[in-house]
């Protein structure tokens, strides 16, 4: 097997927005393990810090792994003792609910793969056309699949920000994967709901085309703090450059 390994160019920046005091977002880069994760505690509930600082604390003990299914699965561990922890916190607390959105992006040698639960998200940009590699949990976007509500009428919904999927409200939480094989130039986007609800999908494109990770992620904070920065805003931007075309691919990520 032919193994393809890229030259890797990552940044991240947060910011708490223009209207919230306290920044409920959390955000984790271990470049050596391969593990790029936005967390966004619930906003409006109690201790959303608390819930997505668990998973970010979790996923920092993850190590370097040996194969695709080993990051895998050392992940989704991670990912279950979080839950736990969260769950433990709440039911402290009489049950308050405490939760956090998800979004990931891990690599491993030419793969990658996204989990997620929320409406964090992870775009990949690759010859120059972007795509949104995630689906939102959320109410909005169940009824837009439904064929409910078209999107001029989804961008008023009255419940738009209402999701359906978070770490820490069910013992058991479902985690949504998409994978692929990475290709030289290949850029990915890590972000959480207060960029985009501010800057669109073109302006995501244009942004990451033309800067690398660090501008690209100054630049896109300064667009949604522009546009009103109503909520806490991480963004991580990970280039691969060089490497070689995989002649084949023997590791997936389920052994």
């Amino acid at each position: 097997m032919t193994r393809q390994l890229f030259e890797v160019d990552s940044w991240a920046l947060t910011h708490p927005g223009r209207v919230r005091e306290l920044n409920e977002d959390r955000y984790l880069m271990e470049a050596e393990a391969g593990v790029y994760v936005v967390a966004d505690g619930m906003g409006g509930h109690d201790a959303g810090e608390v819930a997505s600082a668990a998973i970010v604390d979790q996923l920092s003990s993850i190590g370097r792994p040996s194969s695709a299914p080993d990051l895998r699965a050392r992940f989704e561990n991670r990912v279950m003792r979080a839950n736990a922890e969260i769950r433990a916190i709440s039911a402290s607390r009489n049950g308050a609910t405490i939760g956090s959105t998800m979004a990931a992006l891990l690599t491993f040698e030419h793969q990658y793969a996204c989990i997620w639960a929320g409406d964090s998200r992870v775009y990949m940009l690759r010859d120059a056309e972007l795509v949104q590699v995630t689906r939102d949990h959320t109410e909005v976007q169940d009824l837009l699949d439904r064929g409910l509500l078209t999107q001029a009428e989804a961008a008023t919904w009255p419940r738009r920000n209402v999701i359906t999927r978070a770490i820490g409200v069910l013992d058991d939480p479902p985690l949504d994967i998409a994978q692929g094989q990475i290709h030289s130039g290949d850029r990915f986007l890590i972000c959480s709901d207060g960029l985009t609800a501010h800057v669109s999908d073109e302006e995501i494109r244009d942004t990451l085309y033309r800067y690398p990770p660090r501008q690209g992620c100054e630049v896109l904070v300064e667009r949604a703090l522009a546009g009103g920065g109503s909520d806490n805003i991480t963004v991580i931007a990970v280039e691969f450059r060089g490497g070689r075309e995989a002649t084949s691919i023997v590791d997936h990520w389920t052994s």
